[in-house]
């Protein structure tokens, strides 16, 4: 049997294959661990924060978590639409015994999602999630049934949003760190891809000073990432030129991840966002051991430049959990990925889409640069992302054909470039990416790849981009 715990969380198509059902089970489950778990936090009824994106099935599936959750006799303290980053950090500045975040991300609308963080609003631990899983697979349910008084409770907690947000304007000094007397007028184009963003983000913004443009800014659960946001920032680049605005920044659905985008409309990808905030940080002697951590998917281009100020990157594998094991393990304050999942471990235990655009556009206050100057120090090596609609996935690892075509690659690119082919963790697909210094030569071979892995997992190519 598959597991339910996917690299975040659990997803699904709303109502179809994540069934209202299941998220009962889920709250029932995760919360009855997290009350263990936390035991020993302090006196009163335990109780959990709960938020989530704009999606539309994000009322049905938050409705039955919070059920699950006070069934078992835990308060849930509802915080409405918020970032999945105001979701962690109130977690733990409101000493919960765990927080739960009903979003898909960036993945199409049907879709959501169920995750957990821990009483330090860090996500969950795998041997969490498979303990959470074991008690929903479970022939007998043994969790707690309390009645009358021991029955949990649902609080309004929307009025916590603020202290997220003073939080957020903490991180860079407070109110009017952007508008200095001696640095530009910052002008920013933000897209809130009509999710939990909205509004909070503008709001943010200009009580940090900038000058803002919002577009997509309202909580619209049928257009939640649709034509928009982090995965799709030509509207932000577009609006950027026309306004002649400064940057722009395209947030996904539920503010984890940002874009950029600078003056002249040019995308500045999580890669880019790295390199100006870790050499900012090692120009100022305020990065650990002068270390960046980014996963394998990374251009090599983040490297170099790190490394000519005498800073190193280290490498793990896909995902946010991987990076943030990895920053912890080797106290580093800085990691993330390429689609702009960026963590700035001293505020925040997870990517935070706003807190990131606002210091990158402090280093933007701070020197004067454009960004186009700041994103130029990464010389990013050609590199070809084409997607596999993959019916049969699992099947990858033993297939032969694949690692014969994988290696054949690889021979051909030598020390010259790099080739991964990995499933994705919360999406249908198998993920190739080639990178070299022929662009014709990789693309060539990228294509090759993947029809060969179509034909082997009886998936159809799909074209992602070329960097």
């Amino acid at each position: 049997m598959p597991s339910l715990f996917g690299t975040d969380g659990v997803r699904g198509v709303a109502n179809a294959t994540l069934t209202p059902e299941q998220a009962l089970s889920i709250g029932r489950a995760g919360a009855c661990c997290l009350m263990e778990r936390g035991a020993a936090l302090g006196e009163g009824r335990p109780f959990l924060v709960l938020g989530r994106d704009s999606r539309v099935s994000g009322e049905l599936l938050a409705s039955a978590v919070t059920a699950g959750c006070l069934s078992v006799g835990a308060h849930v303290i509802d915080l409405g639409i918020l970032p999945t980053p105001g979701v962690a950090f109130l977690t733990g500045s409101l000493r919960a015994i765990g927080g739960v975040m009903i979003s898909a991300s960036h993945n199409p609308v049907d879709d959501n999602g169920i995750k957990f963080f821990d009483a330090a609003g860090y996500k969950l631990s795998r041997e969490l999630e498979e303990a959470i899983e074991a008690r929903i697979r479970a022939r007998v349910d043994r969790m707690p049934r309390p009645t009358g008084d021991g029955v949990g409770r649902l609080i309004d907690g929307r009025r916590h949003v603020r202290s997220y947000a003073d939080h957020l304007l903490g991180s860079i000094g407070g109110e009017g760190a952007l508008s200095r007397r001696d640095g530009p007028v910052i002008t920013v184009v933000l897209d809130a891809a009509y999710g939990a963003t909205s509004g909070l983000a503008a709001d943010v913004f200009r009580r940090a000073g900038a000058v803002v443009r919002p577009i997509n800014d309202t909580p619209d659960g049928l257009r939640i990432n649709v034509g928009c946001g982090s995965t799709n920032p030509d509207a932000v680049g577009r609006r950027v030129v026309s306004e002649k605005a400064s940057a722009g920044l395209a947030f996904d659905g539920d503010g984890d991840r940002v874009i950029a985008v600078d003056e002249t409309g040019q995308v500045v990808d999580g890669d880019q966002i790295m390199a100006v905030l870790a050499l900012d940080l090692i120009a100022r002697k305020a990065l650990p051991k002068k270390t960046v951590v980014a996963t394998v998917m990374s251009n090599l281009g983040l490297d170099v430049a790190v490394r000519e100020l005498g800073g190193k990157v280290r490498r793990t594998a896909v995902g946010d959990r991987n990076v943030l094991i990895e920053m912890l393990q080797h106290g580093a304050i800085l990691g993330g990925e390429q689609s702009g999942h960026i963590i700035l471990l001293r505020y925040a235990t997870t990517g935070d889409g706003i807190l990131t655009g606002l210091h990158l556009m402090q280093v933007m206050s701070r020197t004067g640069a454009r960004l186009s100057e700041l994103a130029a120090k990464v010389k990013k090596m050609p590199q070809v992302l084409i997607n596999v609609s993959a019916v049969k996935k699992d099947k990858l690892e033993t297939s032969e054909k694949v690692a014969t075509a994988i290696e054949r690659v690889r021979e051909s690119l030598g020390h010259a470039g790099r080739v991964l082919v990995r499933p994705s963790g919360t999406e249908p697909l198998v993920r190739i990416m080639i990178e070299g210094r022929d662009a014709r030569k990789i693309e060539t071979m990228a294509l090759e790849l993947a029809g060969v892995v179509a034909n082997e997992l009886g998936g159809e190519v799909i074209r992602e981009k070329e960097a």
